[in-house]
């Protein structure tokens, strides 16, 4: 088949389901969550400077879960009970992957990309030469540029449905400081860093600071910015209170290598986080 003809037939199958042991509808869902994993499509492409969401593929990973059932997976001293098998075969895709970190099938890693504890879920996409770090979690249809670092205990959230939800995206050359929370569609713009504990969701305020007067984004960190953990006051009916804001205190500069460390970004700005 081809894209056009397996698009088609996912979109017949969720608007009138096979049974879920249907050899045909389970062979045409598992031939594009392996199109997904080998990287040949992807649930979110930038197109003329926009990202766009590609909903049929989501409706396959949904399906998938119809059209699979539990099975135990051992691998080595682990064992699992789950519908979707792991990912194998990491030294044919040039992938390090440190145990027990954790991919499922239907996520895509590019050659080069490191893998330290951590877990990448289905409809994933790892660009090459990213970094992620110890128990740093990529959720389901993420989209994770190249060259990117996510450092410890990162989350980026998932998405399945509302199938036209935009997933998060996690431009080249991002650094992603320890303990970052980045849900909700947000884009993270090239080489941007964020600093440690920043939590970025649709509804967060971005404040640009740098400035005489401030600019704010929703759901949007410009490329190279340099962002961290701030607050700002709010009326509520019991009082005014300080609620949370991620403040871009500045650009990388030019001369800053793809590969700089948050301390080296944050020391240009007179801050360590």
């Amino acid at each position: 088949m081809t894209y056009e003809d397996l698009a088609q037939r996912i979109e017949t199958l969720y608007d009138d389901p096979a049974e879920p042991n249907d050899p045909d509808a389970t062979r045409s869902v598992s031939e594009v969550i392996d199109l997904l994993d080998r990287g040949e499509v992807r649930v979110a492409e930038e197109r003329n400077g926009e990202w766009t969401v590609n909903e049929w593929l989501k409706k396959a990973i949904l399906l998938y879960f119809r059209h699979t059932t539990m099975s135990t997976i051992e691998t080595g001293p682990f064992e699992y009970h789950d519908k979707i098998p792991l990912k194998s075969d990491y030294a044919g895709l040039r992938v390090r992957v440190v145990p027990p970190a954790t991919a499922r099938h239907g996520s895509y890693l590019s050659p080069g990309v490191v893998l330290m504890p951590s877990y990448v879920n289905i409809g994933a996409w790892v660009g090459p030469g990213t970094m992620i770090d110890t128990w740093a979690t990529v959720g389901s249809c993420a989209q994770i540029g190249a060259n990117v670092h996510l450092s410890g205990g990162v989350g980026i959230g998932g998405v399945l449905e509302p199938l036209q939800a935009k997933p998060v995206i996690v431009e080249d050359g991002a650094f992603i400081g320890s303990r970052c929370i980045v849900v909700e569609g947000t884009i993270v713009g090239e080489q941007a860093v964020l600093g440690a504990n920043v939590t970025i969701t649709g509804s967060t305020h971005i404040i640009d600071v740098t400035d005489n007067e401030a600019a704010e984004y929703r759901g949007y960190v410009p490329p190279r910015s340099i962002v961290i953990p701030g607050t700002r006051p709010k009326d509520f009916a019991a009082g005014t209170f300080e609620v949370p804001v991620a403040l871009i205190i500045g650009r990388r500069k030019p001369a800053t290598d793809l590969k700089v460390s948050l301390n080296e970004a944050l020391r240009d700005h007179n801050l360590a986080v």
